[in-house]
C-alpha cells in the first residue's frame, strides 16, 4: 500500500475533495487524522473510514486559529509518533464574477489572506514535527489561476499565486530536513460542482443542475484531452504525491487539469 503505517492530517476532510483524500488515504494504509470546522460531515468521513476497516480520528478547528492548529498536530503527533503528511483543502472565500475595478479591497483580500494564513499555520505546524523525524510531505490544491490572466477570476488567481510562491519557499527550507512541500493543480472537477458551490464563489452564476451540466461540459471541451479529470483521479495522484514513491517531486505544482493549463 503507497501510505502504509503514514499519519495524515487533512483539512477540511468534510469537504468533497477531502472525503475522497480521506477514505483513499485509509485505502492505501494511512491512519488519518480528520481537521475541520463542521463535526456533522466530519463524522460522516470517519464512519466511512471505519466501514471500510480504516482508522479515522476527528478534531473541530478552524485552520486560521495558530494556537488550535499547534496544538492538534501537537497531540497527533504524540499520539501516532509522527506526522507523515499534511494536506490543506480550507476553502478561502474566493469571489469571482466581479471585474477587479469594481471590487473591494475586502473581497479581493479575503482569499489571498485566508489561503496564505492557513496554509502557513498548517504547514508550520506539520513541519516542526516532520523536521524531527527527518520526512515528510506538505500538500495543498489551487486551480493553477495564478499561472494565467483569465477575466472574470476575481480573488482566485492572486491567492493561488501567493499560496504556490509560500510554498515554494516552504520547500527550499525544509528541503534539507527531509520534508517536501508541493501541490496539485486542479480547475472544475465535475463532482465538486454543484449550482449552491458555484453562487457561493460567483453569484453572477445562478444556474440549476442542466446548467451545471452544461458548463461541465464547456470545461470538458477547454481542455487537451477533452475529458475533465474526476476526483478520483485527483486525489490518486495526491496519494501518489504523498507516498515515497514521489520522493524526487517537491517545490512544484503537479498539472491535474486534462491540459486546461498548458505549461
Amino acid at each position: 500500500m503507497l501510505l502504509d503505517n503514514k499519519n495524515a492530517i487533512i483539512y477540511g476532510a468534510g469537504g468533497s475533495i477531502g472525503g475522497v483524500a480521506a477514505r483513499t488515504f485509509a485505502r492505501e494504509g494511512a491512519r488519518v487524522f480528520l481537521a475541520g470546522r463542521t463535526r456533522a460531515s466530519l463524522d460522516a468521513v470517519a464512519a466511512d473510514v471505519g466501514a471500510a476497516g480504516g482508522g479515522a480520528e476527528v478534531a473541530v478547528l478552524d485552520a486560521l486559529d495558530e494556537r488550535a492548529v499547534d496544538t492538534h498536530a501537537q497531540a497527533v503527533a504524540a499520539k501516532a509518533g509522527g506526522i507523515d503528511v499534511s494536506l490543506n483543502l480550507v476553502n478561502r472565500g474566493d469571489v469571482q464574477g466581479t471585474p477587479l475595478i469594481d471590487m473591494t479591497a475586502a473581497d479581493l483580500s479575503r482569499a489571498v489572506t485566508n489561503g496564505l494564513i492557513a496554509n502557513f499555520v498548517t504547514a508550520r505546524a506539520a513541519a516542526r514535527q516532520m523536521i524531527k523525524q527527518g520526512s515528510g510531505v506538505i500538500l495543498h490544491l489551487n486551480s493553477g489561476s495564478g499561472r494565467g490572466a483569465q477575466p472574470g477570476m476575481g480573488s482566485t488567481g492572486p491567492a493561488d499565486a501567493a499560496t504556490e510562491t509560500l510554498m515554494r519557499y516552504l520547500a527550499a527550507e525544509l528541503g534539507p530536513h527531509g520534508v517536501r512541500v508541493l501541490g496539485l493543480w486542479i480547475a472544475g472537477v465535475p463532482e465538486t460542482l454543484s449550482p449552491e458551490k458555484l453562487a457561493a464563489v460567483n453569484p453572477s452564476l445562478q444556474l440549476d443542475d442542466a446548467a451545471v451540466q452544461g458548463l461541465i461540459g464547456h470545461l470538458d471541451q477547454a481542455r487537451m484531452t477533452r475529458r475533465s479529470p474526476r476526483l478520483d483521479q485527483v486525489v490518486e495522484t495526491l496519494t501518489f504525491l504523498a507516498s515515497d514513491r514521489a520522493a524526487g517531486i517537491t517545490g512544484t505544482m503537479i498539472n491535474v487539469t486534462a491540459g486546461m493549463i498548458a505549461e
